[in-house]
This record gives structure tokens, sequence and C-alpha cells, in this order.
């Protein structure tokens, strides 16, 4: 293992926004976000494989009203987000370092008001449906997760994950499409990605790629 990544995980195992195995919280937070970490009744926000968090850490700073909690699975990753929200001594950012297929353990039906999937990995063999982060199975986990009117985002520079999500979300009966858009940058619905860009989207758009974007509410 590179002596880089061994340095991001022993960072995560001292950091105090980092909730993972090893620590206490890791097996008592569930139900327990606003009690047990943020210490308010701010609504929580969800980012889902993460990554380095520049999202969950951009929409932090912007909403410090709410709370954000950064999923990924990539300890390596869970540090650098870590990091950048200690920077910016954003007291209303955590990060779980968990894979996703096990949310149930961490989160409570009800619990979130908002989960935001950004550029996710599109799993396009079909062999890999099963991995895919907005298959039937993973959307009705995230459907018990929201409260009543929760919403769920996607942004995708992936074709093809934004219109399997499409009929996926359409032929569900937990989520109905607010708005979606196959060209964000060129939409009215610009200002809802909240001027926050991942290092790759930067990437995605300056090689000519078209962003897409799903805004879909709890049915």
């Amino acid at each position: 293992m590179a002596r880089r990544k061994l340095d991001h995980y022993r960072f995560s195992e001292q950091a105090e926004n980092v909730v993972q195995a090893g620590k206490s919280l890791y097996s008592e937070v569930k139900g327990n976000w606003n009690k047990l970490y943020f210490n308010n009744e701010g609504p929580i926000v969800v980012e889902l494989a993460c990554g380095k968090g520049e999202y969950t850490v951009g929409l932090g700073r912007k909403f410090p009203e709410k709370n954000f909690i950064g999923v990924d699975i990539k300890g390596d990753r869970i540090a650098r987000g870590s990091a950048l929200a200690s920077e910016h001594n954003l007291s209303n950012v955590a990060f779980l370092r968990a894979g996703i297929q096990y949310s149930h353990e961490f989160f409570d039906n009800g619990e979130l008001s908002e989960i935001w999937l950004i550029h996710p990995d599109p799993q396009v063999r079909d062999r890999n449906e099963k991995y895919r982060l907005t298959n039937p199975e993973f959307l009705a986990k995230y459907a018990a997760f929201l409260k009543e009117g929760g919403m769920f985002f996607l942004k995708t520079d992936s074709t093809f994950l934004y219109e399997y999500t499409l009929q996926t979300i359409e032929e569900a009966s937990n989520f109905k499409i607010i708005e979606h858009t196959d060209d964000l940058y060129q939409s009215h619905l610009l200002d809802e990605h909240h001027g926050v860009r991942t290092h790759y989207e930067a990437i995605f758009t300056a090689k000519g790629y078209t962003i897409k974007y799903i805004k879909a509410q709890l049915a």
C-alpha cells in the first residue's frame, strides 16, 4: 500500500468528522445523527459515493443551516474530504466510511431530507446492474431513508446512467421525477447544482461532455 494512502487512513482514524469502524459512533449513529453528531435539529443531506468530498463540502459551505454527510468506502478519499471540511471549519459536515449497500445500518427510516448522487460509476455492463446505484433496490433504500417530501438528485456525465435512471424511476412507485435535463449547463436548472463542481466534472465538461441532471421527490 502506498505511503500516501497509509497516511490518509491514519488521518481518518484520528479525524473527529469521520465515522468509521473502530469508532463508537459507527454502531450508535443510526437514527441519531442529529443528536450524537451534529447536536442540532437541522435537516440532514447525504452525498453517496462522495469520493474526495468536494460536493459534500461545497454544499456544507453554502448551506450552514443544513447538515451534510459524505459516504464512501475508500478511506483515502474520505480523508481528503475530512481535511477539506476541517480546513473550512465546517461543523455541519461529516463523513461516513461504509459501503452504500450497508447504508441501512447507518440511516434510519425518515432520517434524511435529501440524497445526492454525483457522477457515480454507471456500471454499463448488464451483469453489473446490481452495482448500479440507481437500480430499483438502491432506490427503494433511498426512499426509506427520506422524510416525507424528501428529494433525490443525480448528476452524471453518462447518458446511459441518465436514461436508465429516468426509466427506473418512472417504473418504480417510490419517486416522482420533478425535473430533468440532458444538458445542465444549458438549462434553467443550472443554479440547482449551486455552482459546485467536482474535479472530474471539470475535466468532463472541458472535453465537451454534457452533464445530465435528475431531480426527483419521494412519492
